[in-house]
């Protein structure tokens, strides 16, 4: 299984309601260089699972409309959550992207490469994609790629 999180380009400081703040100029060009970078990767059946927040949903459709609003991901949920909802480490599907929030988003990137939770920081904007895999009856996490809008 392949495993992507994806963290919402930069948006907005304020607005009526956290879950509706939108992407900035800036956080909309982010999405779209990230989007491109993503395109050039992935299959056709690739699994998209998003926050309902409108800055994650803003986020992947730069990439475009065939994605999953999952409640369960929105602000302030858990590591776990995400690890269920993309059933980690078997999966969903062979890839799935996950398009959310920090801190949930660093504490399942420390949780994969370290098996503890702990407070890593995805960049606004930012790629981490990891791979399940089996090598000689273990079972190991492979961190593939980490990348930032401004390397894209």
């Amino acid at each position: 299984m392949n495993l992507i999180l994806w963290r919402h380009a930069e948006a907005e400081d304020q607005a009526a309601s956290d879950l509706v703040r939108q992407l900035t100029p800036r956080g909309v060009k982010q999405a779209q260089g990230a989007a491109k970078w993503l395109k050039s990767r992935l299959d056709d059946d690739t699994v998209f699972l998003v926050s309902p927040a409108t800055r994650t949903i803003q986020t992947m459709e730069a990439f475009g409309d065939g994605y999953r609003v999952v409640k369960e991901l929105a602000p302030g949920a858990s590591a776990q959550a995400v690890l269920d909802a993309v059933q980690w480490p078997r999966g969903i599907a062979e890839t799935v992207v996950v398009v959310g929030h920090q801190p949930t988003l660093g504490r399942v990137a420390a949780s994969l490469m370290t098996g503890h939770e702990a407070e890593w920081t995805l960049k606004k904007g930012g790629i981490w994609w990891f791979q399940q895999r089996s090598r000689a009856g273990d079972d190991q996490v492979v961190l593939r790629a980490v990348t930032s809008p401004d390397l894209l």
